[in-house]
């Protein structure tokens, strides 16, 4: 059956040829055929040439979203295909046979509306460490995606066979696509926790419950790139999570670890950790409004040898990025204030919108306005599992600089 084609206004391939993978509502001057929510339809530019194959939404204003930039079904085939690639490229790496990582990022691996993180580790309720696996958690983000969840777990069933896929398809941007949530076991079975291990550290992973798919593994590298600064110094893990920056300053040798949430959870993950790797006497966990807390330390005239920041996305979109940088500005100064001279900062953004040229510029600016110089150590992104790609800028969200108070 011969594809809808979506034709392109004057001068908007650009962007596109360039590599980036959506097209927007507004971009386009017509259509051939009548296709259905989720079809597949062949992208063309003003002058009828071909840009690629894509999933269509009318609900969305990303109208399509490209999955191939040569006309190609998007079957079991083309699925196992595209996820052999992703798994190459980790395996030049990482070794995902004994090691949790992310198999599929998304547009980034051109599989536009698609996550899925490899959890390998013991079942908590089994831990014995003869009943090591494999589970899999998946985003099905996109309205394509979601259509073709059947082909895709067959897909991963033949490239990265699993004991069981979880389905954490609870992110707000699936309303955007005119998607309601969906949670639960695909395939298999999926134990309550996973007990994984990063930097030599055990943490359990809530499969159906923990945040996004259950675990941060994009912050892997940084949390020991932190915790190399961590040795006698007392620390402050703002916005902790379940522990990863923290725990891992824990367990290279800091002094104290004080470790804040405004999540209960969080700090019951946070809790439950520290006990699973022997660090509760050092770690001291509080819920809090980070805010206030890093205020309310300054008024104590409290020092910290190490804070850490690593807040939620600030910017969820343009009109944001403002509100954004008062935010992460206020964060970092009280942040600042707390640093005794020598003092190391490491503070993150996960905001796409929020770009590595306003951060650094928002930091200069906390810098002036805490009275104090910093001496920026090292600037980094996300770990390699969460590849940054040419053309899709989206794809460099993850900002993380390591900075010394003069």
């Amino acid at each position: 059956m011969e594809r809808a084609r979506l034709i392109l206004r004057p001068r908007e391939e650009t962007r596109i040829r360039a590599g980036h993978p959506w097209v927007y509502d507004n971009e386009i001057a017509g259509s051939e055929g009548d296709p259905a929510p989720g079809a597949e339809v062949e992208i063309l530019d003003s002058r009828r040439r071909s840009l690629g194959s894509a999933f269509f939404n009318p609900k969305s204003k990303i109208r399509a979203r490209i999955y191939s930039r040569i006309p190609r079904a998007a079957d079991e085939d083309f699925f196992a295909e595209a996820i052999g690639r992703s798994l190459e490229w980790r395996k030049r790496f990482f070794d995902p046979e004994r090691m949790s990582l992310r198999l599929v990022f998304g547009e980034a691996d051109g599989l536009p509306g698609l996550i899925v993180d490899s959890f390998v580790g013991r079942s908590e309720d089994s831990p014995a460490a003869a009943d090591r696996g494999r589970w899999l958690s998946a985003q099905f983000l996109s309205l394509g995606m979601d259509a073709r969840k059947g082909a895709i777990l067959k897909a991963l069933e033949r490239v990265f066979p699993a004991d069981g896929v979880a389905e954490r398809s609870d992110a707000p941007v699936r309303a955007l696509e005119g998607l309601e949530s969906s949670v639960g076991v695909l395939s298999g079975s999926v134990p309550r926790s996973v007990l994984i291990e990063e930097n030599a550290l055990t943490f359990g992973v809530d499969m159906l419950g923990g945040q996004k798919t259950g675990w941060f593994l994009d912050q892997r590298s940084n949390r020991a790139a932190a915790a190399k600064f961590a040795k006698g110094r007392s620390v402050i893990d703002a916005f902790c999570n379940a522990g990863g920056f923290g725990l891992a300053c824990a367990a290279a040798g800091a002094a104290s670890v004080l470790a804040v949430d405004s999540s209960a959870d969080a700090i019951a993950s946070l809790t439950a950790n520290a006990a699973r790797n022997g660090l509760s006497p050092l770690v001291e966990a509080r819920e809090a409004n980070a805010f206030d807390l890093l205020h309310a330390l300054e008024r104590d005239r409290r020092k910290f040898g190490l804070v850490i920041l690593d807040p939620p996305a600030f910017a969820k979109n343009r009109a944001s990025v403002d509100g954004a940088k008062r935010g992460y500005k206020e964060l970092n100064l009280r942040a600042l204030k707390l640093l005794e001279s020598g003092g190391v900062l490491v503070t993150c953004s996960c905001s796409h919108w929020f770009g590595s040229e306003l951060f650094a510029g928002m930091l200069e600016e906390a810098a002036e306005d805490s009275g104090r110089r910093i001496r920026i150590i090292e600037e980094r992104t996300q770990d390699l599992d969460h590849p940054i790609v040419s053309g899709y800028g989206e794809s460099r969200y993850l900002k993380c600089t390591i900075a010394e108070a003069m």
